[in-house]
């Protein structure tokens, strides 16, 4: 399932936010610096399975060649997330992310069960499939613009590889790894970035290891469940084990809405404990949903950036995206190596303060940073706030680090785009310029 959802930011499985249809490629098959600053990255990392974001441009994407920015009312995607969808960093040979998913696909080919392999699907989802499907309520804050990137009421970039699961499971398929892109508004640091890839699993169990029909509490209850919740664990523990290779585990309980009973899988890693994944039994009402309601199952989300961060001490997460040869050509070989930093640039950093309205929402001020500065601001943070005594009006000033990942920052180019976002706060988000 996908990285989770949760009203605050996460890097790793499910997350927040009818019309247009699904459309759905053919399955893909498969061949059957010090690390404390990548841990750091990671630990603050979107959770593993949640999260819970004039004139028409196109793009293209896994389903074809659509319009993503329009004048409908409730689109908010803007040309800086247009240009990445469609990049695929998941299928670009020898890519980190490639290589993770590859090593995952690998160790489930070898389980001895057949898994199909789904990583070219329309990123461009309905509501229903993203969110209704999988329990997930209508006021969940997870659902909100601020959260999500939608091109319509009803059609949105998919906040979670979850989105696929029961359309998938509807078609028929019960064993499967489903691979992509997913999109959320977000903080601006080291390891949040708007786009990021997840991977879903899912096992239907076969029909003779179904029990009669049951109520929740005796579902729980049962031997079944406990059997698909081990053969679960036992898998996962695996996985982790031909990743990082043998590692202290704990599962940890946790709350998904589309799994139950559901749980975290963390490691002990390099002196600390790391989330690396969430999963649990599927929930009987996604089946149901689905027209599954005497069958029984497991699913897991995992996020391939925050796997990566950590096997190849990536310290940044704007390096995934970048097409310097000096990051590229580390990983020619295919096979997890340590990422070895080339010079890192000077930074520069600037300040702004303003006043903000009783309807602030701090990831609108994040997306108007990325659509002035791109992948030039490394990190946004508010480092001040205090309410004025006799006005009431609330002041936040925020600190704007500027380091590009591969040249030298002029400060021209970097007064230029502190005075753009200057010049648009006020008008677009409604603040106060001190």
């Amino acid at each position: 399932m996908l990285v989770l959802l949760a009203p605050v930011p996460a890097v790793l499985g499910m997350a927040s936010r009818t019309s247009a249809a699904r459309r759905f490629a053919s399955p893909r098959t498969t061949r059957a610096v010090s690390a404390a600053p990548v841990l750091r990255a990671a630990r603050a990392g979107r959770p593993l399975w949640h999260g819970f974001a004039a004139g028409a441009t196109t793009s293209a994407s896994a389903g074809g060649t659509r319009t993503l920015i329009s004048d409908d009312p409730s689109n908010n995607v803007t040309p800086y997330i247009e240009k990445l969808v469609g990049r695929n960093l998941h299928l670009i040979p020898n890519h980190p992310l490639f290589i993770i998913k590859r090593k995952i696909e690998g160790y489930f080919a070898e389980l001895g069960i057949s898994f199909e392999i789904f990583d070219s699907l329309d990123p461009v989802v309905t509501c229903t499939a993203c969110f209704d499907d999988l329990n997930i309520p209508p006021g969940h804050p997870a659902r909100k613009p601020s959260d999500t990137y939608y091109l319509s009421e009803g059609t949105l970039l998919r906040t979670h590889t979850s989105a696929h699961q029961s359309e998938l499971m509807r078609r028929g398929h019960e064993r499967f790894l489903c691979t992509g892109d997913v999109y959320r508004r977000d903080e601006i640091d080291a390891s949040h970035y708007p786009a990021f890839h997840q991977m879903e699993g899912v096992r239907l169990m076969d029909v003779a290891d179904m029990p009669a029909q049951l109520s929740r509490d005796e579902w729980l209850a049962s031997d079944a469940c406990a059997r698909t919740a081990a053969e679960l664990k036992g898998t996962l523990e695996g996985l982790v084990d031909a990743l990082f290779g043998p590692v202290e585990k704990r599962w940890v309980e946790a709350y998904f809405p589309f799994t139950e009973p559901s749980l975290e899988l963390e490691i002990f890693f390099q002196g600390d404990w790391l989330e690396v994944l969430g999963c649990g039994v599927i929930h009987s009402e996604v089946l149901a949903k689905c027209g599954l309601e005497h069958r029984h199952g497991w699913a897991f989300g995992l996020g391939l950036e925050r796997l990566a961060m950590i096997l190849f001490s990536i310290p940044d997460i704007r390096l995934f995206w970048t097409e310097d040869t000096r990051f590229t050509s580390q990983f020619a070989s295919g096979e997890v190596v340590k990422f070895q930093p080339y010079s890192k640039y000077p930074e520069c950093y600037k300040d702004v303060a303003f006043f903000v309205p009783e309807t602030w929402e701090e990831n609108d001020f994040m997306e108007l940073c990325r659509e002035c500065g791109g992948d030039l601001m490394e990190n946004v943070k508010m480092i001040d706030e205090f309410t004025n005594p006799k006005s009431g009006k609330r002041s936040l000033c925020y600190r704007i680090v500027y380091r590009s990942m591969d040249r030298s920052l002029t400060n021209e180019e970097v007064d230029e785009i502190q005075f753009q976002l200057r010049e648009k706060v006020g008008p677009k988000l409604g603040v106060e310029l001190r």
